[in-house]
């Protein structure tokens, strides 16, 4: 068993296990000249493509995990919906969905109906690669993807899909249950082509308040990974209120801590029957290896009470990192520094 299994396990591997959100992508030389000429969402639909970009990290810094080079928005594409990235902004939808009669529209699409056959062989070419390092399949929740559809795009308050709980929750609930189902088929796909984890990503879960949390998003997010049948990650930016109720009643083997909450302090509000993984603070890895060095071994030492500790940031790897912060980073996990 690898050590990322032991640590999703409760067990306590020699070695730390460490990967890094957006380890596959915009920080590495190699992904950008490969990218050249292909937009976001074709290239991960293209399986050598995103097969080729989710080894990139593993073989640079030698991670304990590859996580599928994907987008939470690509399961909306094989559902139909006109969405495309960006470049500086994110993803776009041409035709929000605001009202009841948008939400009936979208939701008549069947989730069971999406042609994934590009995503599963992506992940057999990664998984025939990896031996026996894990790979990570990964979803968007089902808020966060209706923040981004409902607002038609990024929003910093996401005010449309929260005045949407409460002016209609019917269609709220009937949206969320339909991006539930939509996640869930996208992670059973990777699953089902050898992921051995999956991660849900709830970005921008940190805009509600608990209560919201708890009525209109948790019920939701937990039928995305309920009975999965592998390890699953579940990770929020900004859920310290709630941070307990990330544990999604005990669906989740792991929770991801962002960098705004000392990793003791996260573990004692979670409990000890839980695995953590973060929280290495990303702004960091812009500062000398000196203090980076000193931060890392903290959070690996607070990290030890956790019935099992993944290190990894407390967000996603930013564009303009050095890849060699992220390769010291692995050694000093592994005992090599």
């Amino acid at each position: 068993m690898s050590d990322l299994l032991r640590a999703l396990s409760g067990e306590t591997p020699q070695r730390t296990p460490v990967w890094f959100m957006r380890q596959a992508g915009r920080s590495l030389p190699e992904y950008r000249e490969l990218r050249v000429g292909t937009r976001m969402l074709d290239a991960c639909l293209t399986p050598d493509l995103a097969a080729e970009i989710t080894l990139q990290p593993v073989r640079r810094h030698g991670v304990d995990a590859a996580v599928f080079f994907s987008d939470i928005v690509i399961p909306l594409r094989l559902a139909g919906v006109e969405v495309e990235i960006e470049p500086g902004r994110g993803p776009v939808f041409a035709n929000p969905v605001r009202t009841a009669d948008d939400v009936e529209r979208l939701t008549a699409i069947d989730p069971a109906s999406l042609d994934g056959d590009a995503i599963a062989a992506a992940v057999r070419i990664v998984t025939d690669e990896l031996g026996e390092t894990p790979l990570i399949g990964f979803a968007g929740a089902p808020f966060t993807l209706a923040a981004y559809l409902v607002e038609g795009g990024p929003s910093k308050e996401h005010l449309r899909a929260r005045a949407m709980m409460h002016a209609d929750p019917v269609s709220w609930h009937r949206l969320a249950g339909w991006l539930a189902a939509v996640s869930r088929r996208f992670l059973e796909t990777q699953r089902d082509a050898g992921a051995s984890v999956v991660q849900l990503f709830d970005s921008w879960a940190g805009s509600l308040s608990t209560d919201d949390y708890r009525t209109y998003v948790a019920p939701h997010s937990r039928e995305v990974i309920a009975g999965i049948g592998v390890p699953a990650i579940h990770f929020g930016v900004g859920t310290g209120p709630f941070l307990a109720d990330m544990r999604l009643d005990g669906t989740a083997s792991a929770v991801g801590v962002d960098w705004r909450m000392p990793l003791d302090e996260a573990i004692g509000i979670l409990g000890p029957d839980v695995a953590v993984q973060g929280n290495i603070d990303p702004a960091l890895l812009q500062a000398p290896w000196s203090v980076l060095e000193a931060h890392v071994r903290d959070v690996i030492a607070r990290g030890r009470g956790a019935k099992g500790h993944i290190l990894n940031l407390g967000h996603g790897v930013p564009p303009e990192t050095d890849p060699d912060q992220l390769t010291r980073i692995v050694a000093l996990a592994h005992g090599e520094l």
